[in-house]
């Protein structure tokens, strides 16, 4: 759990690695980082609401909790199992793709990322801008673009930044969660709510179904974050700091849009931002409130950017025969983002969050066989040998395209249509198993299981051994 010699102590205030392998003489940090990082990442107004859509969609309080522990706990593991790649590959997430897909290849899954990352960003402005807006005395567009200028900055500096606002806002956000349940739950009988239990499969499985997805979709870029760890770092510590981290805060906010939506109703859902800082009442503790939710915003939203950055940077690099870009393209990339999620927010409402559950449901359908075959190659099939010279190379090792590994992954997201339910589409199996989504299930375990299989048809390694400045 200690630093390197090289602590980040004296590293530069703006990040200038981005896509490349991270140096044994650069790393740095300590697990404790990583457990802050991503509780903080999840202590959100969006994570409160997507957990308050289990109740708002028909679910009872009781089992609402039971199904999102559940699924936190499953697609917690799932996500930690990346995260706990970092600190051995020295790489981002999704570059790793490369491997399983091919250089070309690859870019497939990262278009998908790209859209997921709009999604996510779109959504948390509209409910933030109210936060900065109400705090700054300022209308919602004036807000908006403040909050894009923020995450920006935050974004251009990079790593260490983001790590050091974990640190902060873990016990920001933890103290205001908790200030929140007292005030919301004060006068009211929770063993009423709890007590009141009508059990029914669909909406169980909705509640650990979004859940598992909220947390299967940090999987391309939970390495981002942990990939300047120490080489030495326990794999099983990684995933352990990171898993619970993700995980305790997820349930924290997510418990409370439950308890919220039981408790106001129509007061909670589209009014978000407004109830929770008049829990606080006025004056200074409003105040207080709207700063911390508002910093929440600008934590969740910089992972997102600086994720993006990267996805669009693998992209490039494939196309470009690159390795990395250079800091003037991250200033880039980082401004394109920002203004297409800002313009987005600009004309987006409550309307468009309604759909914000179906929408990560819908994604998941094309994450989880990505997370599937990622986690089998890397743990079952290279164990986590892999050749860093070979990911720029068309002609290398891992090719343009990885066809059993491309054609896995679409039949991966196919396979699942016919159990989908989303606002989008029915598949016409979903009333076969009562109406209950089983789809993010099978699109974990059946694309596992035949890339393994497929695996063994991968052509012979050029190199197996190689020197280890340039291979993990």
């Amino acid at each position: 759990m200690g630093t390197s010699p090289n602590t980040s102590r004296n590293g530069p205030l703006i990040e200038r690695r981005s896509i490349d392998f991270i140096p044994d003489n650069e790393r740095h940090g300590s697990l404790w980082s990583q457990f802050t990082l991503w509780v903080s990442a999840n202590l959100t107004v969006t994570c409160a609401v997507t957990g308050a859509l289990t109740v708002v969609l028909g679910g009872d309080v009781f089992w609402s909790l039971v199904g999102l522990f559940i699924g936190q706990l499953i697609g917690g593991m799932v996500m930690a199992l990346h995260g706990a790649q970092g600190p051995r590959t020295g790489l981002p997430q999704m570059i790793t793709s490369r491997v399983q897909f091919g250089v070309y290849g690859a870019i497939i899954p990262l278009v998908l990322v790209c859209i997921m990352y709009v999604g996510f960003l779109t959504s948390s402005t509209v409910l933030t801008g109210q936060a900065v807006g109400q705090l700054l005395d300022v209308s919602t567009t004036s807000a908006i673009l403040i909050l894009g200028v923020l995450v920006a900055l935050l974004a251009l500096f990079g790593y260490r930044t983001i790590h050091a606002l974990g640190r902060v806002y873990s016990v920001v956000g933890g103290l205001t969660f908790l200030y929140l349940f007292v005030s919301l739950l004060s006068g009211h009988e929770v063993s009423a709510l709890l007590g009141n239990r009508h059990f029914t499969w669909p909406t169980f499985l909705f509640a650990l179904s979004l859940s598992a997805s909220w947390q299967i979709s940090y999987g391309p870029y939970v390495a981002d974050y942990s990939r300047y760890l120490p080489r030495s770092t326990s794999p099983t510590l990684t995933f352990v700091m990171v898993g619970a981290g993700s995980v305790l805060g997820s349930q924290l906010a997510m418990t409370f849009g439950v308890f919220a939506a039981a408790i106001a109703g129509d007061r909670f859902a589209g009014h978000e931002v407004t109830f929770m800082v008049g829990l606080g009442s006025v004056g200074l503790v409003a105040t207080v409130l709207y700063l911390a939710i508002t910093l929440g915003k600008l934590m969740s939203s910089a992972l997102s950017i600086y994720g993006s950055v990267m996805s669009v940077a693998t992209i490039s690099t494939a196309l470009t025969g690159k390795s990395a870009i250079g800091n003037g393209m991250r200033f880039v990339l980082i401004m394109s983002v920002v203004t297409l999620y800002t313009s987005l927010a600009l004309v987006a409402d409550h309307g468009f969050l309604k759909t914000f559950g179906h929408f990560i449901l819908f994604l998941l359908a094309f994450f989880t066989p990505w997370s599937a075959i990622n986690l089998v190659d890397y743990y079952c099939v290279e164990k986590d040998n892999i050749d860093v010279q070979a990911l720029n190379d068309v002609n290398g090792r891992y090719g343009k395209w990885n066809i059993p590994g491309i054609s896995t992954y679409i039949l991966g997201v196919l396979i699942q249509i016919p159990f989908m339910s989303s606002e989008f589409y029915t598949g016409p199996l979903f009333d076969f198993f009562g109406g209950i989504d089983v789809s993010w299930i099978v699109g974990l375990l059946i694309p596992g299981a035949l890339y393994y299989f497929c695996s063994r048809y991968r052509l012979p390694h050029q190199t197996q051994q190689a020197v280890q400045s340039n291979r993990v």
